[in-house]
């Protein structure tokens, strides 16, 4: 639970948290304080910032975030720097992040692939006095000061649940095709879904668990294997960005429209004509260029000692912003997830 109106947390918070959080990707310049205005601290200046971002891949879902965060560097005046592995890389992105120590940048916030590796080299980034962040997929043992959370395990994983049985209805087989093994956002989301599913629709049954990496087409082949593997599957689950639209390609290219409903985690664009051909149900997502704007801005307030409230005033249409506590975490929230569907993704340029 998060208790954002608890004084103890309140203040164990402000030392390591940032200011107010823009949740739109074209935000005007605004900061943390009930005005709205930012400004940097006596002796520091926003051009001097470098905030530093290592995605766990290339992938268009980085790059909408990319587009956000740059909105937000533009808004603010600091340097905004991303550097991604060409594909998900544990080893690849600890280089990355060791680069980024000798190039003594303010903030390195990172989208961990396998948390528990990246942990040590975060360590070296901290203790050389740089601060540390996570977004989109946290790193729990690690010394990051604050996780930006795209949306709650629980409203994340309980939608998709939902969002499969308007489908395939309450009770039959379904599966789940994941990305990254050791993707914490990915396996919270999955815990969750198993003990919703059991508790709220004890008709279904999870036939499988699988792993596709951070690949499509892998994604495709392992979906086609378990709908011919478990003939009764009505439902199948894209954990990621990838699977998503790998699921419904699978479904697609095995003539199952109606017969095997799909939902996932994906992208507007790459959802958009499995949504309108009915191999997708709906995808369970975000605003994610808010995403890379807020986790720009948690890095700048971070670089310029400006401190949250534990409601802050962002802009007109984000009166309330709130950061807290989230299972021992502490936490910035994008907010509630994103049900995209046939009717509303088209909205969505990314």
């Amino acid at each position: 639970m998060v208790n954002f109106n608890d004084r103890r947390i309140r203040g164990a918070l402000v030392a390591a948290l940032g200011t107010a959080l823009c949740l739109t990707a074209a935000c005007s310049k605004q900061g943390s304080n009930s005005s709205g205005a930012s400004s940097a601290p006596s002796g520091s200046t926003s051009s001097s910032v470098t905030v530093a971002f290592v995605p766990k891949l290339q992938a268009a879902y980085y790059d909408a975030m990319n587009t956000g965060a740059e909105a937000a560097a533009k808004a603010l005046g600091f340097k905004w720097v991303v550097n991604a592995p060409p594909t998900a890389d544990p080893a690849a992105q600890a280089s990355i992040v060791q680069s980024l120590i000798q190039q003594k940048v303010d903030v390195i916030a990172v989208a961990p692939d396998d948390p528990d590796s990246l942990a040590p080299v975060l360590a070296k980034a901290k203790a050389a006095g740089i601060k540390v962040i996570t977004s989109d997929s946290d790193a729990p043992n690690s010394v990051r000061s604050v996780f930006v959370n795209q949306g709650t395990a629980q409203a994340i994983g309980e939608a998709l649940v939902d969002q499969m049985v308007k489908g395939m209805g309450s009770k039959g087989e379904y599966a789940i095709v994941s990305c990254g093994q050791t993707a914490a956002n990915l396996n919270a989301w999955i815990a969750v879904q198993k003990s919703y599913a059991a508790k709220k629709y004890p008709g279904l049954k999870l036939d499988s668990l699988v792993y596709a990496s951070e690949d499509q087409a892998q994604a495709v082949t392992m979906a086609k294997s378990l709908m011919a593997a478990h003939p009764n599957i009505k439902g199948l689950v894209g954990e990621c960005t990838t699977s998503a639209p790998g699921v419904a390609q699978a479904v697609q290219e095995t003539g199952k429209i109606g017969k095997v409903f799909t939902v996932g985690v994906g992208t507007p664009k790459s959802m958009l004509p499995y949504l309108k051909n009915g191999s997708s149900s709906a995808s369970v997502l975000w605003d994610v260029q808010a995403l890379g704007y807020l986790t720009a801005w948690t890095g700048y307030e971070l670089a310029t000692g400006h401190a949250l409230q534990s409601v802050n005033h962002v802009s007109s249409s984000l009166p309330a912003v709130r950061q807290g506590v989230m299972d021992g975490v502490p936490t910035v929230l994008l907010g509630p997830p994103l049900i995209l569907t046939k009717a509303n993704d088209g909205q969505y340029d990314y």
